[in-house]
């Protein structure tokens, strides 16, 4: 077995954590491949993503292509003479890329696969109301997150997780997940199992804003689980007399109070209820439009409904 010679992929401080296990373990990254540096943040300035900011720190080469499949981004990508990928929270890649290298190229990706396939598994693990996912290495083939599992890792999902709780457990998870992978392949005994399952496959599409939208007429406990899954970000969210106010936490009470899902009751103080189809929730914390996340009790000493 040659030596390991790796190009890493991938962009947000998700990947971070798997870039970094592999650099302390002294492995050869030849190079690592990033998105663009984008503006962000309310000034708009232009900024390096996450393992971008790591590989610099860490003096590694970084390729950022706007498009995968430029030949000029190709041909420095083969002149690196990698013989393994392994990508992490990356973006779709063309055949050219994924079969270059001689050893394969493997996604880190965050479920259990088959289920889940997509771009949110974590947050579709917890709008759903599963009690359990975890971590998935597998091998690269044309069809997304559809490729032969080299290793799987579950993890629970506590009533008291958010996506932002899970995500932070995963990455770390993943982490682990991704080195054993790594130390499989350079051994030689990397296992290569095809997807098979017995369970009516889920998915985990893009969250687009309408996704986040709150449904009154949903009963309490799935309305809970779309907070869950959407916090901290991008945030459930509904409207109250024409203005936009974003939900990060509630409480699924045990009663209903109206017959009118909607409708609202509060002490304008302390606390604020929902009526849903069935039962009622407490929201606990809120953004209201143009203004901070805050608690439900800071925002009556300043706001009214």
């Amino acid at each position: 077995m040659p030596s390991l010679r790796i190009v890493f992929m991938g962009t947000p401080d998700f990947a971070v954590p798997s870039l970094d296990i592999l650099v302390q373990h002294g492995y050869t990254v030849a190079a690592v491949i990033t998105a663009p540096d984008k503006p962000r943040g309310r000034g708009l300035e232009v900024t390096p993503p996450p393992v971008k900011q790591y590989a610099l720190s860490h003096g590694l080469q970084v390729l950022q292509p706007a498009n995968l499949k430029d030949p000029q981004f190709q041909a420095e990508l083969r002149n690196l003479k990698a013989n393994l990928q392994v990508v992490v929270a990356f973006r779709m890649l063309p055949e050219a890329v994924w079969a270059m290298p001689a050893l394969g190229t493997f996604n880190l990706h965050a479920s259990l696969l088959p289920q889940y396939r997509g771009a949110a598994p974590i947050n579709w693990a917890i709008i759903n109301g599963e009690h359990e996912t975890g971590v998935t290495t597998f091998f690269l083939q044309q069809e997304i997150d559809t490729g032969n599992i080299i290793f799987q890792e579950k993890e629970p999902i506590f009533d008291t997780d958010d996506a932002g709780t899970l995500y932070e457990r995963l990455r770390l998870k993943g982490a682990h997940l991704v080195l054993k992978t790594v130390q499989a392949i350079e051994a030689g005994n990397c296992p290569s199992q095809p997807q098979t399952t017995a369970a009516p496959l889920k998915t985990a599409p893009k969250i687009f804003r309408n996704t986040c939208r709150i449904n009154w007429q949903q009963p309490a406990a799935s309305i809970h689980n779309l907070v869950r899954g959407l916090s901290p970000y991008p945030a459930a969210w509904t409207t109250w007399n024409g203005k936009t106010y974003k939900i990060f936490k509630t409480l699924v009470l045990p009663r209903s109070f109206s017959s009118e899902p909607g409708t609202i009751q509060t002490d304008h103080k302390t606390w604020l209820h929902v009526q849903t189809a069935s039962g009622s929730i407490a929201v606990l914390e809120l953004q209201p439009e143009g203004k901070k996340r805050m608690s439900v009790q800071e925002f009556f000493r300043g706001n009214k409904l």
